[in-house]
């Protein structure tokens, strides 16, 4: 599960986008079995434009630095969806851009971090999402 996340938009920057603590993020997160290097995630949060998204993504572990660090990858679809309170992610931005071109607000995210794990049941992270939004958040294991 991941909480707490704060972003920071560095390019490019807009002082009126919606960012630090306040985007609401939330997701879980399931391993496609106990050795795999990926992840399913399911989640959602408040865009740039304070609009609420779902985000559908596959995590991937790509290297194991210690048993405490791990360099990570999430690719994922975030925008709209048919559940009502997924319906009106596309207000400004990118996700406007995508609705008025294919009728559906959404945005590819590709995030990248560093996460690490305090204890067994808990981590912080910090990376990027391409292509220059700073996020740092927690991560909790059960």
């Amino acid at each position: 599960m991941n909480t707490g996340s704060f972003l920071y938009h560095l390019v490019p920057y807009d002082p009126d986008s919606h960012q630090y603590f306040g985007n609401e993020y939330f997701s879980i997160e399931r391993k496609f079995s106990e050795d795999s290097d990926y992840s399913f995630m399911l989640g959602t949060f408040l865009n740039s434009q304070a609009n609420r998204c779902m985000l559908i993504g596959v995590r991937k572990d790509w290297y194991q630095v210690s048993d405490n660090v791990v360099i990570k990858g999430v690719y994922s679809y975030a925008g709209e969806f048919f559940v009502d309170a997924f319906e009106n992610c596309g207000d400004g931005g990118i996700y406007k851009t995508s609705k008025e071109k294919f009728g559906v607000a959404f945005a590819p995210y590709i995030y990248h971090a560093a996460q690490y794990n305090l204890t067994d049941y808990f981590g912080v992270e910090a990376g990027f999402i391409l292509p220059g939004i700073l996020v740092m958040s927690m991560q909790w294991s059960f």
